[in-house]
């Protein structure tokens, strides 16, 4: 068991961190430089809120100096391995990139082709709620998903929201 550690973030900077004295079991196998981790408390398959907690892990880490908005994002592959990713923002605005399209391009990276499940946690100080994906990020994903793929996000009151993709992008583009 390990000592569980609280960041304090701030304009998407970890600014400190604390040791609250709970204690979990670590995800074996970390490869940060692809954001890929195998969680050894379930084995291939992790709990949804386990999930949500590597999408908020990610969060920690998100770069957004200009919007505060800081948004992790933590997916399952159809191998059971979990890849996550942080939006990073960019001066010249669009050249910044999502959490759901860090987390995918980590998944493509390490030979995924298809996401199980995607979990999304994000906000800013001034925002109360849930954040789903964005426009774009929902057609990303439909790229990568299928008819069960699962969407998931946590509020701030911890209510969960679940969606398929035909929940949030109806009809979407493919070739």
């Amino acid at each position: 068991l390990f000592d569980l550690i609280e960041y304090v973030v701030e304009n998407g900077r970890i600014l400190d961190q604390e040791v609250t004295g709970e204690k979990f079991v670590p995800c074996d196998d970390v490869v940060l430089a692809i954001g890929t981790t195998r969680c050894a408390k379930t084995g291939n398959k992790m709990t949804d809120d386990e999930l949500l907690d590597a999408a908020r892990m990610a969060r920690a880490m998100a770069y957004c100096p200009y919007s505060n908005f800081s948004v992790g994002a933590a997916l399952i592959d159809e191998n059971g391995q979990v890849h996550r990713g942080c939006n990073v923002e960019n001066a010249a605005y669009p050249q910044g990139s999502c959490a759901e399209t860090g987390a995918i391009a980590a998944m493509v990276t390490a030979g995924g082709q298809r996401i199980v499940t995607i979990a999304v946690a994000g906000g800013s100080t001034d925002r109360t709620g849930f954040c789903t994906p964005c426009g774009g990020c929902r057609q990303r994903i439909s790229e990568f998903a299928d008819e069960n793929t699962r969407i998931i996000v946590k509020d701030d009151d911890e209510t969960w929201h679940k969606y398929s993709l035909a929940d949030l992008l109806p009809s979407s583009f493919h070739l």
